[in-house]
């Protein structure tokens, strides 16, 4: 009796139900993992050849956004406009850099008041944007992912 006694104890106590196999162990380590990552954000901004991929997060941000705008802003300044009255607007621009740093316009915000003074200011922008230097795009741990941005253009005029 004590042989099946010592036998039954075995084999509870070897059931593939009281220890998990190696791939459910695997799982709960995703698991935890995908719950601790920030997916709102990124390890590191698109990058342009001017700017540091070294530089903390903030730096990298700012000459991300100021390649940006500086472009945008000689694109503009390339062009003259003749408004009625003085114009003094903020145009928002949405855009997305893919995962291989190819660049596209999502949207654009603008009043109906720089749609009727301005037609052709989207079409502008969208070429301003397709002219822009190489951009690395983004990293999440160290893979490149797309990333979506929204950056205004203030129009001032006196």
């Amino acid at each position: 009796m004590r042989k099946y006694g010592f036998l039954w104890l075995l084999c509870i106590l070897t059931s593939c139900d009281w220890f998990p196999s190696k791939e459910v162990r695997t799982q709960r380590l995703v698991d935890q993992e995908m719950q601790t990552i920030d997916w709102n954000g990124v390890d590191q901004y698109p990058l342009f050849d001017n700017c540091d991929e070294v530089a903390s997060l903030a730096s990298q941000k700012a000459c991300f956004e100021n390649t940006l705008l500086g472009h945008f802003s000689a694109t503009l300044n390339e062009f003259e406009y003749e408004l009625e009255g003085d114009v003094h607007d903020t145009v928002f621009i949405d855009f997305k850099i893919d995962k291989m740093g190819a660049i596209s316009l999502l949207q654009m915000n603008k009043n109906a008041r720089i749609e009727d003074q301005i037609p052709e200011f989207e079409i502008i922008i969208t070429r301003s944007l397709m002219t822009l230097p190489p951009v690395a795009p983004a990293l999440k741990r160290g893979i490149p992912v797309g990333a979506k941005f929204r950056i205004p253009i203030v129009l001032n005029t006196k």
